[in-house]
């Protein structure tokens, strides 16, 4: 999107400043199709420095994330510039990668659709 959709970053910018996970939102980047719940980007880098933390290889790299968000307090200063999944799976054909669910940041600028709500799969 070469101008973001305002109702989505309306949406980005409700999960920044709620602290608030319950936003489950599907997008469509670069014709990849992810689905997941929002997370505000404080929430996100804690997440993902812990999984490096736990880490023996990419431990190094866990401060890197802790680092301070746009305004050093976890709330965005302006306009958020990405979304920030948790569980988040990338749909590919019958499956979504990855099973469990990942961490994804994703620029707004690269959203081409997107909807509320997260999809996944029903054995049937």
């Amino acid at each position: 999107m070469s101008t973001p959709d305002a109702l989505l970053m309306e949406i980005a910018t409700t999960v920044e400043a709620e602290q608030t996970n319950q936003m489950p939102l599907t997008v469509v980047v670069h014709g990849a199709v992810i689905t997941g719940r929002l997370v505000p980007e404080r929430v996100w880098r804690q997440h993902v420095a812990e999984l490096l933390r736990d880490s023996q290889r990419l431990g190094p790299f866990a401060g890197i994330f802790m680092g301070p968000t746009a305004d050093g307090e976890g709330r965005a200063a302006e306009a958020p510039s990405h979304l920030h999944f948790h569980l988040a799976r990338i749909l590919q054909g019958h499956m979504g990668i990855p099973e469990t669910g990942g961490m994804y940041r994703i620029a707004i600028a690269d959203v081409s659709a997107w909807t509320a709500g997260d999809f996944g799969y029903v054995d049937q």
